[in-house]
């Protein structure tokens, strides 16, 4: 297995790198010896989480650190240390449990990372050395940065071709099949929807189909809103809602990622990846305030607002979903920031229209410490979205409840019978903090890769 930068097999060298809470730091700094003791006092150090302290040997060398942490199970309590720690290889020291060593290992992964495309960043110099590193959590690392990397890429390189090409490297990596449907062949076709919002771009609109594994599995289809820019359209966005619209493919990335880990991991499941990619442009063929358009479905949707695209693109994609009759069908859009104002930037809002998936999707949040918050599919909102000449609105004339009339709008996508869940994800860090860098960010990626990883199992169990 080769090992991601930061990561190293040979521990001949390594320092000790101690762990403690806060609560236990006063048992374990009486167990060292008196002048890493009086070190440690002097920097006023108390294992609070977050922090890290190192010591030097009589030599003025480097000898030995310890992290103040909280959850050990958390990989985010681990993040702050690839860079709170000076240059060398280091090496947690005494008993580890495994889910905490893989803890270790994937927030050493994300406190790492750094998108370094264009400008050079300072990596850090320390690295982690182990005897033996967890295959599985680097590939859950590697899904993560995948999705950081491409949300972090300027449309400029990061258009629909750039996704159908990110696609395509990761179907062929897998033994994976690729079909596009792009251009005007998506009125051909029957994606007029995915057409309407990407045609005044002069970069083709298309649906991006991945398929993967074998027909006895189950399926699982994941579709994704792959708005590479979003400008809004005519109902044009203020410059400070446009600046960082580069994430508006954000769903499309985790879909991808979540496709791309679960080919990698090999799991007995059947996949359909479907990524509805534009971009919402402005320019003499954009489509229109008032218009009435078509979807795949038939259901005809007068447009409110041009800049409710996501849903419009993501509806054709769940319908051509539904028509392959999936055992679960999972979504991922920056869809709406009424979703932000309800939860704020790191609670990702999950909708589902199966208890049971809910339960487990939640339940999933919680142990792989990567939460999601449930939302209510209150159908009785749906008034919110009536048309007086059309069978729907894609938005409403309200601002009350605009996460829960998004996700309305796509259930009215899904056919009965298939259960399906939602996410309105931010895919975005504001701010700089441990393990979670400025940028693009995956989130719910892990609970929903533990969620089919679970079910996968329970196929296999009862087959």
């Amino acid at each position: 297995m080769s090992l991601p930068a930061g990561f190293t097999s040979s521990v001949d060298a390594a320092l000790p790198l101690h762990a403690v809470r806060k609560a236990e730091f006063a048992t374990w700094c009486q167990a060292q010896p008196a002048p890493v003791q009086a070190w440690l006092a002097a920097q006023r150090f108390d294992a609070a989480p977050g922090s890290a302290c190192s010591w030097a040997d009589g030599d003025g060398r480097v000898a030995g650190a310890v992290l103040g942490i909280d959850d050990p199970h958390d990989p985010f309590a681990w993040a702050h240390a690839p860079r709170a720690l000076p240059a060398g290889d280091w090496q947690l020291v005494g008993h580890v449990a495994p889910e905490a060593a893989r803890a270790l290992q994937l927030g050493w992964g994300l406190g790492r990372y750094r998108f370094a495309r264009y400008k050079a960043q300072p990596a850090p110099a320390a690295q982690l050395a182990a005897e033996h590193f967890d295959a599985e959590t680097f590939d859950i690392l590697a899904a993560c940065v995948r999705v950081r990397d491409l949300v972090n890429t300027p449309t400029e390189h990061m258009g629909p071709d750039e996704l159908e090409a990110a696609a395509r490297e990761l179907a062929q990596a897998h033994g994976a099949t690729v079909a596009v449907v792009a251009g005007d062949a998506l009125l051909a076709q029957n994606y007029p929807a995915i057409h309407a919002v990407g045609r005044a771009s002069h970069r083709a609109p298309r649906l991006i189909e991945l398929t993967w594994g074998e027909a006895a599995h189950p399926h699982v289809a994941l579709c994704g809103k792959g708005v590479c820019f979003d400008t809004g359209g005519l109902d044009l966005k203020a410059a400070a809602g446009m600046r960082n619209m580069k994430k508006d493919m954000g769903g499309a990335a985790h879909a991808l990622a979540l496709a791309g880990l679960v080919m990698a991991r090999k799991l007995p499941l059947r996949i359909t990846l479907l990524l509805a990619a534009v971009e919402n442009a402005v320019g003499p063929n954009a489509f229109r305030p008032g218009e009435v358009i078509a979807t795949r479905k038939g259901v005809s949707v007068e447009i409110d607002n041009t800049d409710a695209e996501g849903r419009l693109v993501l509806c054709d994609a769940l319908t051509r979903a539904c028509e392959l009759t999936p055992e679960l069908l999972l979504d991922f859009a920056t869809l709406t920031g009424a979703a932000r104002v309800a939860l704020g930037p790191d609670l990702p809002a999950l909708y589902a229209n199966d208890e049971a998936l809910a339960n487990d999707w939640l339940a999933a949040g919680q142990h792989e410490r990567d939460p999601l918050w449930r939302m209510p599919l209150w159908r009785p909102y749906l008034r919110y979205l009536t048309s007086g000449i059309a069978d729907l609105a894609n938005s409403s004339n309200t601002t009350m409840a605009g996460s829960v009339t998004a996700a309305l709008y796509l259930e009215r996508f899904v056919e009965d019978g298939v259960r399906w869940g939602h996410v309105d994800v931010y895919a975005w860090n504001d701010g700089d903090r441990p393990g979670k860098p400025a940028g693009g960010e995956a989130q719910g990626l892990r609970a929903a890769y533990a969620l089919l990883k679970a079910r996968a199992g329970m196929a296999v169990a009862s087959s």
